[in-house]
């Protein structure tokens, strides 16, 4: 019988942590949630919206063998450790446990494993609390919310419009979207012209006249200064000026998912993933151990435990002079500051250390988040910056320099920023330069660009829309519903996308917008405070909410299908474009009466012969719409790949060649070239 049960979220971590508590501790894992709301009752809410908004909760899909499973467990032991995720969802996860699991108050203990090493695994066994009954209502709120939300809203555009889904914070995150794209559409270019004059030394562009700033906006404006200059230029005025270079701080979630898509091109899905790999623990050798602390928090708080150990490493690795101070912020912390921010769980696990237990893009982003931890403890940088103002007949030139005196964070950092030496003749004032010569060119005012993935996840944080930690599930929402696309790695709205913002603000305009959500979020965090009851916060949503959407109900014009100017082979009635849940298709316009849908003739793109058989690989798509390589053969042959597959077999195993991040790799072993 065992003494202690521990019950974690995921499977892996759970045997990391197994190891740390030794024979007297059982640890299993949960899977994540055991339970969700139940799709019946009004509207298929599986919420009583007429009794408090009571929660009827059933265990999902697939999950009776595992709450099974864990009341014997349970049952077989004296004391339950509920271990699930530190955060509001972890929070509600614990609860749903005790509950589902009948475990009684006094044979439970909520423990937080904020990372998953030793000595930090059993100082939160010996230091238990008890389950945060408000940070689960806040959780149960959200969750409410949104089913309203979702399903409400959900169906009244599929009826509507053909569209798939809408959100509070979807629905919000593409409705920024869209307006970027009509002051994209709405922008009148505006001509202006620069002058810059060449030296042998550098280049001045003109910014002034006498004191005042000066706009060239045609070319006659232009000809007009070059008729006032000539090739003399006095040097007016020399500024030299030692400034500091600060270091970013440490990461927190949004933050995280920022910099790795601009500086590793990681989706935010993909970084939340491997963040996920990397705290929940990494086979070394020696040791299973997590890397990372938990990559869900919103503080940039470093513990003493840490930054004491890593500022005597900066002093041991790189001098005195490159030890830095604790940066504080002036960003009011909430109540994921029981967090730190994200940083690695021991400064000595250097990333070259750990290297060959990592896959490429794991050690990519444990370096990432290893160095900008590290580089926030560091020394500012210095650089010597010049500016150099030139006089030509009181026509103003200027031109701006620097150099680097001292690297100091950028030591560590400096492959992740830019920070080129721009070095200026050395010139005093009142000193004459002559121009090689003098250039004018034409320019035009450009749009505002398009959101990438790092930018809409910063204007959704500094907006207060969402939580940082659902802001990857957002954007894959979007993208999976054809509400987006992606041009030159940037969110372009669909036709469907739009069509689903304008009926959303057309109807729901004071609800579906930054301002509401906001607000929202603030209520959510009133309720995990214990500063608001949840259920008034959901009734007051609600009497604003339901009207609207019966009103939409009965007023929004129902979208016509496109007409493809076809007969249906089977009664006569036009073929129709329909939406579906795997895309558009072709279908009679007469359904339910007739059910017939065209077959889509596919077009076969051949990629090379088949390594395996004498067929053909070619490109397909699975039934998401997710391209993979397969043969012409299957079911004989069963050969498929998600990567490209090339011409030739790898050197080292014989293996086929497939073509991954624009270089060729091997299909089963580290082979590349």
């Amino acid at each position: 019988m065992a003494k202690n049960l521990v019950i974690v979220e995921s499977p892996s971590k759970s045997k990391t942590i197994e190891k740390y508590l030794g024979s007297d501790y059982k640890v299993v894992s949960s899977k994540g949630h055991i339970r969700d709301l139940a799709t019946t009752g009004k509207y298929g809410l599986g919420v009583d919206l007429e009794n408090g908004f009571e929660p009827n909760y059933i265990p999902i899909k697939g999950k009776g063998s595992t709450i099974k499973e864990l009341k014997k467990d349970v049952k077989d032991s004296e004391i339950v450790y509920l271990a699930s995720d530190p955060d509001r969802e972890g929070e509600a996860i614990a609860w749903h446990l005790k509950d589902a699991l009948g475990i009684k108050d006094k044979g439970y203990k909520r423990v937080l494993f904020n990372e998953i090493t030793h000595d930090k695994v059993i100082e939160a066994i010996n230091k238990p609390t008890v389950i945060d009954d408000n940070l689960v209502k806040s959780q149960e709120t959200r969750r409410i919310l949104d089913r309203i939300i979702g399903f409400r809203l959900s169906k009244l555009l599929q009826s509507k419009i053909g569209a798939k889904s809408a959100g509070r914070v979807q629905s919000v995150a593409l409705k920024l979207i869209v307006d970027k794209e009509r002051e994209i559409e709405a922008f009148n270019p505006e001509e202006y012209w620069t002058i810059t004059a060449i030296f042998k030394e550098c280049e001045a562009n003109l910014f002034k006249y006498k004191k005042e700033d000066i706009e060239l906006k045609c070319e006659s404006d232009a000809n007009e200064v070059l008729k006032q200059i000539d090739d003399n230029y006095i040097v007016e005025s020399v500024d030299k000026k030692e400034k500091a270079k600060k270091s970013k701080f440490p990461f927190i979630t949004s933050t995280l998912q920022q910099e790795a898509s601009t500086k590793l091109g990681f989706p935010a899905k993909k970084t939340m993933s491997i963040a996920q790999k990397l705290y929940e623990g990494i086979d070394l050798g020696s040791e299973t151990v997590g890397l990372i602390t938990y990559m869900r928090t919103d503080s940039i708080r470093l513990s003493d435990d840490f930054t004491t150990p890593a500022r005597k490493y900066i002093e041991q690795n790189y001098g005195k002079d490159y030890v830095g101070y604790i940066k504080k912020s002036k960003k009011t912390e909430n109540v994921q500051d029981a967090h730190e921010a994200i940083r690695p769980t021991s400064i000595l696990r250097e990333p070259l250390k750990v290297k060959e237990h990592l896959t490429a893009d794991e050690f990519k982003l444990y370096s990432l988040i290893y160095k900008r931890t590290l580089a926030s403890l560091m020394a500012d940088a210095k650089v010597n910056q010049t500016t150099i103002i030139f006089d030509n007949n009181d026509y103003k030139f200027k031109t701006t320099g620097q150099t680097l005196i001292f690297d100091g964070y950028l030591k560590v950092y400096k492959d992740y920023e830019d920070s080129e030496d721009k070095i200026l003749p050395d010139i005093k004032e009142q000193d004459e330069l002559i121009a090689k010569d003098v250039e004018s060119k034409q320019h035009f005012t450009k749009p505002p660009a398009r959101y990438t993935e790092a930018k809409l996840i910063k204007e959704m944080e500094e907006l207060g829309i969402g939580r940082p930690s659902t802001y990857a599930k957002t954007i894959d929402t979007l993208k999976e519903r054809n509400y987006v696309e992606i041009v030159e790695k940037k969110f372009k709205p669909t036709e469907i996308g739009i069509d689903t913002t304008d009926k959303l603000q057309e109807f729901f305009s004071d609800l579906i917008n930054v301002e509401y959500t906001r607000e929202m979020e603030e209520d959510l965090d009133k309720v995990a405070e214990g500063k608001a009851i949840w259920n008034k916060v959901l009734e007051d949503f609600y009497k604003l909410f339901e009207p609207r959407v019966e009103n939409a109900f009965s007023d929004m014009e129902k979208k016509s299908p496109v007409e493809t100017g076809e007969k249906c082979p089977e009664c006569g009635s036009p073929l129709v474009i329909r939406s579906g849940r795997y895309g558009e298709f072709v279908a009679c316009s007469n359904y339910p009466e007739c059910k017939h849908i065209k077959k889509e003739e596919k077009e076969e793109t051949i990629v090379m012969d088949c390594p395996l058989c004498d067929g053909k690989i070619i490109e397909k798509k699975t039934r998401r719409g997710k391209i993979f390589y397969g043969c012409n053969n299957f079911p004989k042959c069963k050969f498929a790949s998600w990567d490209k597959p090339v011409e030739g077999t790898c050197p080292d195993c014989g293996k086929h060649l497939v073509e991954k991040n624009g270089k060729i790799k091997c299909s089963e072993c580290a082979y590349e070239k």
